[in-house]
């Protein structure tokens, strides 16, 4: 058995921080180190707590990137990114364009679900996604969340990293399925990758060839020519998210249809509702069962 995602993490996060960068954010030295993705390190070694003022920590942030420090910004809740990114989206993502100031940093913006309120839930890289100066990954692997690092590092630009604290377990590598001639072709991101993998296989087992292309790389959106082709082949398509389908996956999902014209592509997310507190109140991404049901229903 290989790596776990999240010590992959906090080795990358070990090494940074060994490299002269620095990483902030709110409660690091808490209980449990963010999931288990960070070194117990503290402020002398380069991690540093800031105060519980989410709208300023974006801003400290931006000013340590200015310096050429490469900061990791460490956004525990993903939804907290209605605070933290304020700065981030209208200076860091804007100064190289309009200044000539690189302004390089690496969010790590940190989705979960259950029972924990309207705000904190869930993805929300879509928030992200429609500001220029901006490059949005979403690592579910330990090889993956390795070659987004290093892509930064080669860069000078705002990284946005949408991770998953449902994946910090994993230790395997996520490969398309690909048919030769599919019955269907979805296009998961995050979290739903995992589902749409099981989907594939329960299908499969029914008769249903499906294709599975993962969207590692959301911004700018990376989509490999065999998926084109299936796509036109089949002419079906969906795209699952853990966002609300009103955001990146409707825009991916009008991308594909412009890159194969003949061909219906779908999308699914979370549901348009706002969570609450109690398990009967959860809004979480679709499943196995959801995804599957989904693809059924567009099979005439």
């Amino acid at each position: 058995m290989g790596i776990a995602l999240r010590d992959q993490i906090k080795s990358i996060v070990a090494d940074h921080l060994d490299q002269g960068g620095i990483a902030l954010g709110q409660c690091l030295t808490a209980v449990g180190w963010v999931g288990g993705t960070l070194p117990e390190r503290y402020e002398e070694d380069g991690m540093i707590e800031l105060p519980m003022a989410d709208v300023a920590g974006g801003g400290f942030v931006v000013g340590a990137a200015l310096m050429q420090k490469r900061p990791m910004y460490i956004i525990r809740y993903q939804g907290f990114n209605w605070y933290n990114c304020i700065s981030i989206l209208n200076y860091a993502c804007k100064s190289k364009e309009m200044w000539g100031i690189p302004c390089p940093m690496f969010v790590r913006g940190i989705a979960m679900e259950g029972s924990i309120g309207p705000v904190a839930g869930s993805s929300h890289h879509s928030l992200y996604y429609r500001m220029p100066g901006i490059k949005i990954y979403s690592p579910m692997t330990p090889l993956e969340y390795k070659q987004c690092y290093r892509d930064f590092m080669n860069d000078d630009d705002v990284y946005y990293i949408s991770e998953h604290r449902g994946a910090f377990g994993n230790t395997e590598e996520l490969l398309d399925i690909e048919y030769d001639k599919p019955d269907f072709v979805l296009f998961p991101i995050s979290i739903t990758r995992f589902s749409a993998v099981e989907a594939s296989k329960e299908l499969y087992k029914r008769g249903i060839k499906v294709s599975v292309y993962h969207q590692r790389i959301i911004k700018p959106l990376t989509v490999s020519a065999n998926a084109i082709k299936a796509l036109n082949y089949c002419g079906k398509g969906l795209v699952t998210d853990d966002d609300y389908v009103d955001g990146i996956a409707s825009s991916i999902a009008h991308k594909l249809m412009l890159k194969a014209p003949s061909s219906m592509i779908n999308c699914i997310g979370l549901e348009n509702k706002s969570s609450g507190f109690a398990k009967h109140l959860d809004n979480i991404p679709p499943c196995k069962n959801k995804i599957i049901n989904k693809i059924q229903s567009q099979i005439v």
